[in-house]
């Protein structure tokens, strides 16, 4: 079996930092989402794998990402450009030559489930008679995802994308594994009314021409990192469910850290409190502040006489004097820091290479 990521798109929703990077590459827990994917498809054994991507942010995926061989030295990875974001059927037309004959898994790159996906892949790989198998989970508000109806016996019926009246409540979660048979279906749709060639209406058309189509139903958590407050949770989930203490750099005998901590080689906690989970990445100073819970800092950071918690640090930025920074994701290489001293909790989304200066109000 392949595997297909889809890691194009434009990332609207995350703006202002998308603007100067891929979204897929906006880490979690301090690594992209797109690598938990990619870890998540290799662990089922699947080591031959085509990331599509988009004109504005390939080159940047390919960078990160590379060949593949940090995903061991059987794995490999190739790249498809999908020149404009048409929709994820269009997506899989885009990868068709790469794919070629042989069944696949797609897998949509800016999306975290905290399961693995071993089982479903074992499970489809037993049966030769089903076309396409899809992962679902129970969601509170069907009407904002593709939502499958499906029947007792474990086959899906019906699909329906973001609908006002949903017949179920099972949401996809972004994880499809097909036959090649989805080639042939997705050449017999046509554009949907938001002019994009939809998978749900190619996997109807499977299901119309008596095609078997099953599901999985997603047990852990799931996770769409698409806007600010959504990739907070997820850096929440994510150091709540899988960070582990690991003290490799230094920290002084004034600081105190509690908890789940991960300081990574470099880093230096001076005169701090760190309360975890947290994840402080290498290189990174943190000078009388107090981190955490749920903070993830990147490489290179400075934190200097401020107290920041739940937030998201990119590489590089600096924060200084802030009282209290909270709920915040923000960009590479950002400056923080108060034109007067602030009186409350401020919280903020900042694209990369910008310069925030707060004033009292």
């Amino acid at each position: 079996m392949k595997g297909l990521v889809l890691a194009g798109g434009a990332g609207s929703r995350l703006r202002p930092l998308t603007y100067t990077g891929a979204k897929q590459l906006v880490p979690v827990a301090n690594r992209p989402i797109l690598f938990y994917v990619l870890d998540n498809l290799t662990e089922a054994g699947i080591a031959d794998i085509t990331v599509v991507v988009s004109p504005e942010t390939g080159a940047e995926v390919r960078a990160a990402v590379g060949d593949g061989s940090r995903w061991g030295s059987g794995t490999r990875i190739h790249y498809v450009q999908q020149d404009q974001p048409a929709g994820l059927a269009h997506a899989v037309q885009a990868a068709r030559s790469r794919l070629g004959s042989d069944d696949f898994c797609m897998f949509l790159g800016d999306n975290l489930i905290g399961m693995p996906i071993k089982g479903a892949v074992e499970s489809f790989s037993a049966l030769p008679d089903l076309s396409a198998s899809v992962m679902l989970k129970h969601v509170t508000d069907p009407s904002q995802f593709g939502v499958a109806e499906v029947d007792d016996d474990g086959r899906v019926i019906a699909l329906q994308e973001k609908p006002k009246n949903p017949r179920s409540n099972l949401a996809l979660v972004g994880v499809y594994l097909f036959r090649a048979e989805i080639h042939e279906a997705i050449d017999r749709i046509r554009p949907s009314p938001r002019g994009e060639l939809e998978i749900t209406d190619a996997i109807s058309k499977l299901i119309e021409l008596g095609r078997q189509v099953r599901f999985d139903k997603v047990d852990s958590w799931w996770l769409d990192t698409g806007k600010k407050d959504d990739l907070l949770l997820a850096n929440d989930t994510v150091l709540d469910a899988w960070l582990t203490h690991d003290i490799q750099g230094e920290v002084d005998s004034e600081s105190r850290v509690t908890g789940r901590v991960r300081i990574e080689r470099g880093a230096a906690v001076v005169s701090s409190i760190i309360r975890g989970p947290v994840v402080i990445g290498a290189g990174a100073r943190i000078d009388n502040a107090t981190i955490g819970p749920f903070t993830s800092i990147g490489p290179n950071v400075t934190i200097e006489r401020s107290a920041v918690e739940r937030s998201v640090l990119l590489e590089g930025c600096h924060v200084s004097d802030v009282r209290r920074l909270h709920d915040s994701l923000i960009g590479r290489r950002v400056r923080v820091s108060p034109g007067q001293a602030p009186a409350g909790a401020i919280s903020l989304l900042v694209g990369d290479d910008c310069r925030v200066e707060l004033a009292r109000s």
